[in-house]
């Protein structure tokens, strides 16, 4: 295992960060400080509890989530596909490292951005309304399987993509209405029971319910199969990239 590789392809990554502080970490910040102060404080006083949980509170795990999946997305996908678009790529592919130790720095480098954006709304959540986390290892370890699954995913788009706009279309069109209409802002009980069951096929029903459970110890689905839903999203992503390698799938053109 080439760590210096790694490390290289990682702090070069991360280093975005600190370079664009305001849209990286002060913007959706902001922007999910504002649904806490519209639904936690305005509406959520006028609103009954769900599940023997206090509104404002409720929709925690569903925002933090919201973030943590387009934020994931988007800087997993950027940071591979500026190499594609500057040519820099072909650099990275002949070096004398693998795969995984690619995949490990670009991948890392976004999930870690994620997890410190997660970590930060979390934390100003509590300026806002007042809340407790019942299992605080659960909540982490699903904070950061999350992370590093849907940063894998943003991979396989950035390699996918042949086009700025190509960057924002599954993120926009695709991931975020799923997450809105995930249990993200109510508890997916209070649906029909038509419904309910259609409402089971969205993945993101699974990632919400299983980290509120973290949080209050209440969920729409059983903790167990939100873990293992995951698991196996991020078992798909890993098999895609792999086939990308593989291949040269819009890498070796």
């Amino acid at each position: 295992m080439n760590l210096y590789a790694i490390k290289a392809i990682y702090q070069f990554e991360l280093a975005r960060t600190w370079r664009t502080l305001m849209q990286s970490i002060a913007s959706p910040v902001i922007s999910t400080s504002l649904y806490f102060v519209v639904f936690g404080s305005a509406i959520g006083s006028r609103m009954v509890e769900i599940d023997g949980v206090s509104y404002g509170a409720f929709i925690i795990p569903g925002l933090i989530m919201l973030s943590l999946l387009t934020e994931s997305i988007s800087n997993a996908s950027f940071g591979i596909y500026m190499p594609k678009f500057s040519g820099t790529i072909y650099e990275v592919l002949s070096a004398p490292i693998s795969v995984v130790e690619i995949v490990a720095g670009y991948v890392g480098a976004a999930a870690t951005k994620s997890i410190m954006l997660g970590l930060i709304i979390l934390a100003t959540a509590r300026i806002f309304v007042p809340y407790e986390i019942a299992h605080p290892f659960v909540m982490l370890s699903f904070l950061v399987l999350t992370a590093v699954t849907f940063s894998l995913f943003g991979f396989v788009i950035g390699v996918w993509a042949d086009g700025w706009e190509k960057l924002q279309i599954i993120p926009m069109l695709v991931v975020m209405p799923l997450t809105f209409l995930g249990g993200s802002f109510y508890s997916i009980s209070m649906l029909p029971p038509v419904w309910q069951t259609i409402t089971l096929f969205n993945p993101v029903v699974y990632l919400v319910s299983g980290f509120r459970w973290s949080f209050y110890g209440v969920s729409d689905v059983d903790i167990g199969i939100s873990i293992a839903m995951t698991l196996g999203f991020m078992a798909l992503c890993l098999g895609a990239i792999i086939w990308i390698f593989r291949t040269g799938y819009k890498l070796k053109a």
